[in-house]
């Protein structure tokens, strides 16, 4: 019981490193040489813990190898582009200048059922509203609408508007991260003063404080009877 914990331990460690080595797309929608790496890794870091009398050593080997054959991959797909193709595959333009491209998407084995099912998931109920479908190599589908189908922008009707800010955490369970706080153009001092205003002792107080995209942080206290507010903070 005692080694195949310290066998599960060892191995969830080594996937958890292989997987932050290999990189964020792994965790997004895969192409199929990523999904095959998965599986694989996932099978080999099975075996050890199923069984007692396979080598931990081999299989920590055999999960490494993967991530080295990932990276190196994923490094000539970028130097590549044909390469990259023949891996992972090219988008299919299934949908272009509003028709259907019957050729291709009997290639991709996908019937009109299955084509309405994908549009209506992106919010087009309608293959008359659809300009171009691109199927990805990822296997998401990307649609790009017929002009007057698109949604109204306020550059489309020339109304001036702000820039937006990027919303960011500034204290979360009573800890203040101070990266953020600097990012919002501020300093803990600055920030202090304005809970002190608004009549909160201190951010240990504070369960989540949030500058939003209007550039007003955004506070919960952690009682629970405490009502949200907002703090004006002006750059």
């Amino acid at each position: 019981m005692l080694i195949v914990a310290i066998r599960t331990f060892i191995l969830y460690g080594v996937v958890l490193f292989a997987v932050r080595v290999m990189g964020k797309s792994e965790l997004s929608r895969m192409s199929p040489f990523q999904m095959v790496i998965s599986f694989m890794i996932a099978e080999l870091a099975a075996m050890p813990i199923d069984s007692s009398s396979a080598s931990l050593i081999n299989g920590v080997m055999a999960i490494f190898t993967l991530m080295f054959l990932q990276v190196f991959i994923s490094w000539l797909s970028i130097k590549s582009e044909k390469f990259k193709n023949f891996v992972s595959g090219k988008p299919s333009i299934l949908i272009e200048n509003g028709k259907l491209n019957i050729r291709e998407l009997e290639r991709q084995r996908i019937t009109n059922t299955d084509l309405m099912e994908q549009l209506r998931t992106e919010n087009c109920p309608s293959i008359s509203s659809v300009r171009h479908a691109i199927l990805e190599s990822n296997g998401q589908l990307t649609v790009i609408l017929k002009a007057h189908e698109r949604p109204v922008t306020c550059g489309d009707i020339g109304l001036m508007t702000r820039e937006s800010v990027l919303p960011m955490i500034i204290v979360s369970d009573g800890t203040i991260y101070h990266q953020n706080l600097y990012a919002a153009g501020l300093n803990e001092d600055i920030f202090r003063k304005r809970l002190a205003e608004a009549k909160i002792n201190s951010p240990e107080d504070i369960f989540l404080a949030i500058y939003d995209e209007h550039k007003k942080i955004h506070v919960y206290l952690s009682s629970d009877n405490a009502a949200p507010f907002a703090v004006e903070v002006k750059i």
